[in-house]
Order: structure tokens, then C-alpha cells, then sequence
């Protein structure tokens, strides 16, 4: 048996143990959250959600790309979201590469130069404003101001809230 074949197994026991509920598809907290796709961040467990209260959009650093745009319009625009919360993390696999670096891996690889950005980074806090002010700056979003930025302790679990002077 391969791993999503458990996977699967797991899903049928679990969806056996419950009942049935509807939750609507709008987010009850009327919150968007971006952060890493990084295992070690259970982001509902963390934050004390429930589903059904808030979307959840993960990438590889958590970073504000056009496609992170494209889902924040969505959510806010026609599922009635209005905050967004920011986060990233420590020891981020995102610090451990280069943009240039990995595109020409990438390329060596495959033949082809990828057409999307790495967004690689090296300074934590510097990449969580920058993805602040992305949003911020997003003529595509209603709620621009209620952004907030945070990185994750993939340790202690603690968040610690990263401010940007505008």
C-alpha cells in the first residue's frame, strides 16, 4: 500500500466517525490566511480555528504571489472575507535556496526556464513586510488595510508579530 492509499484508508474512517454537517462556504471569522505549505505548521491546531472559519492558502514561504492575489480577490470579493493574516516561519526551506540558483536547476533539468518566481528570501522579517505592503498594495483587494504579519516558532509554536511603518 502507498502512502495516499493509507491516506485514503484514514479519510473513510474518519469521514465514518463523524455526522454529517453543512458549514457554509463563506468563512464564519471572515478571514484569509497565507502562510507556508511547511508540514510542520498545523495552522487550525495553532490559531485555535475550527472549520468553516477561515480560508487558508498555503505556498511554498507563504509568499504574496499574482496567484495569492487572484484567491484573496476571490475570498474577499464573493466569500466575504475582510482580514488577512500573514505567516511565516523559521527555518523556512524557502531560505535555503536562491532564486537564481533554483531556476537554473530547474532549467538544467528540464530544458526550460520556469515562468514563475522562486521568491526566495534570507531575512524573515523583511519578507513578511514585503508581503504585507504586496497586499496592501493590491488594487485587486477590497480590504487592504486589516493585513497583519506574523512568523511562526516551528518550536515553541509561538507567533511573534512583524510591523511594517507605512
Amino acid at each position: 500500500m502507498d502512502v495516499i492509499d493509507e491516506l485514503v484508508d484514514n479519510n473513510r474512517a474518519f469521514a465514518a466517525s463523524l455526522e454529517p454537517v453543512h458549514l457554509d462556504v463563506r468563512p464564519s471569522r471572515r478571514l484569509a490566511i497565507v502562510t507556508c505549505m511547511d508540514s510542520r505548521l498545523d495552522v487550525f491546531a495553532a490559531l485555535g480555528l475550527r472549520d468553516g472559519e477561515a480560508h487558508v492558502l498555503r505556498n511554498a514561504g507563504g509568499v504574496i504571489t499574482d496567484d495569492v492575489i487572484r484567491s484573496l480577490a476571490v475570498s474577499q470579493r464573493r466569500l466575504g472575507t475582510r482580514s488577512v493574516m500573514l505567516i511565516h516561519h523559521n527555518e523556512c526551506g524557502m531560505q535555503l535556496l536562491t532564486d537564481d540558483g533554483f531556476r537554473a536547476e530547474l532549467q538544467e533539468a528540464t530544458g526550460v526556464a520556469p515562468a514563475f518566481a522562486i521568491e526566495s528570501f534570507t531575512d524573515l522579517d523583511a519578507d513578511v513586510r514585503q508581503s504585507i505592503l504586496r497586499v496592501r498594495r493590491s488594487d485587486f483587494l477590497l480590504h487592504r488595510d486589516a493585513v497583519r504579519g506574523f512568523v511562526y516558532d516551528v518550536d515553541t509554536h509561538a507567533l511573534r508579530e512583524v510591523l511594517v511603518e507605512d
